[in-house]
């Protein structure tokens, strides 16, 4: 019997799908990606080389990360009554709620432009995928909103807070709106609230409908993968049914266990990002050519002509950053730098001014 070929068992929407692409970054300056530039004091390395030296890694993690969780509840300070449910990065907790939602016929409402893993994970679990536009300067179209909302009903809507790639905060009394005018669950991701000071969490009792995702990778944990979803038991007792056995790796878990408990080091780092992206956007904001938008987050979306050429023409210089150009209408000519460290970031200035002088 002939073998079936790739294209005949694969769906016929993931035959057409994108993976999402890392660009290689060796020997760059890697200012793409949001990460926190700034490592963990070296103490605090130490301890977490001792604990993790000996960790039983012959033995299955704790399944439920109690201790872990119980250390994050206080340091996020999790209202009393809301469960907590942790993932390997917030892409599997998104993938969860997508599972877990998708019956047949089931839609999934977000802004354009967004995160990316919203559309492409929609399409793994064969969700249909609406993308609302946001206005000109990437806030929220309420009206439109709202009429999506009723002629669509979603199962799930997603909302990031602030917004990538754009990096603002939607407007507090249009996201009440949205979520009262909803018929199933808002999910609010708070990926980048270090970096704006304004969160939903402690608004969770006043929605049945409404759970809010949270990520340590932005924070200075990016290698450790861990994201976690809190909200009410009657949503997460259910998504905990997806979940994968043994999600959260023993090294992760006493990790940021350890780290979580010196919560103050990163919360100090995230107010030294927010300092030095003020630096970076009056840089931006007086050099001719470029237009920046405000950000409540640890990046900065830019806008100028030919922003493919200057990308390419960046890394040529070992500066990466993110290429947004063509993703989307509203992302045209639109470059992203994450906010690095002062040295990353007078690099990044100092090469594109030359690039746009002609230096």
């Amino acid at each position: 019997m002939t073998s079936l070929s790739p294209d005949q068992i694969i769906r016929q929407e993931i035959l057409a799908l994108s993976a999402y692409h890392v660009p290689p970054a060796e020997n760059m300056i890697k200012l793409d990606a949001m990460e926190n530039p700034y490592r963990l004091p070296s103490s605090l390395s130490k301890e977490i080389t001792r604990i993790t030296a000996d960790a039983h890694i012959n033995r299955y993690p704790d399944p439920n990360a109690t201790a872990l969780k119980k250390t994050l509840r206080a340091s996020l300070a999790i209202p009393d009554g809301m469960e907590i449910m942790l993932g390997n990065g917030s892409d599997e907790i998104i993938q969860i709620i997508m599972l877990a939602a998708a019956k047949p016929g089931a839609k999934l409402l977000t802004v354009e432009p967004g995160f990316a893993m919203f559309k492409i994970i929609a399409t793994l679990t064969n969700m249909e995928y609406i993308g609302i536009p946001l206005k000109p300067d990437f806030s929220l179209d309420l009206d439109t909103m709202l009429t999506a909302i009723a002629r669509h009903r979603p199962a799930v809507l997603f909302l990031a807070y602030p917004n990538n790639p754009s990096g603002n905060l939607f407007d507090e009394i249009a996201l009440d709106k949205i979520i009262r005018a909803s018929p199933g669950l808002v999910v609010i991701d708070e990926a980048y609230h270090p970096f704006a000071g304004k969160s939903f969490i402690e608004k969770l009792t006043d929605y049945p409908n409404l759970l809010v995702m949270r990520t340590l990778s932005k924070l200075g944990l990016a290698g450790l993968r861990l994201g976690l979803l809190t909200g009410r038991l009657d949503w997460l007792h259910h998504l905990e049914k997806l979940r994968l056995p043994y999600n959260v790796n023993v090294i992760t878990q006493l990790a940021a266990e350890k780290i979580m408990y010196h919560y103050d080091i990163l919360r100090h780092q995230a107010e030294t990002i927010k300092q030095t992206r003020a630096r970076l956007m009056t840089f931006l904001e007086h050099l001719k050519g470029v237009e920046p938008y405000p950000s409540d987050a640890n990046f900065i979306l830019f806008r100028l002509d030919n922003a493919s050429q200057i990308f390419r023409q960046l890394q040529r210089h070992g500066i990466l950053v993110k290429n947004l150009d063509n993703s989307h209408p509203l992302l045209k000519n639109c470059l992203r730098v994450t906010v690095g460290t002062p040295e990353e970031n007078d690099r990044f200035c100092n090469t594109l001014q030359d690039l746009l002088t002609g230096n």
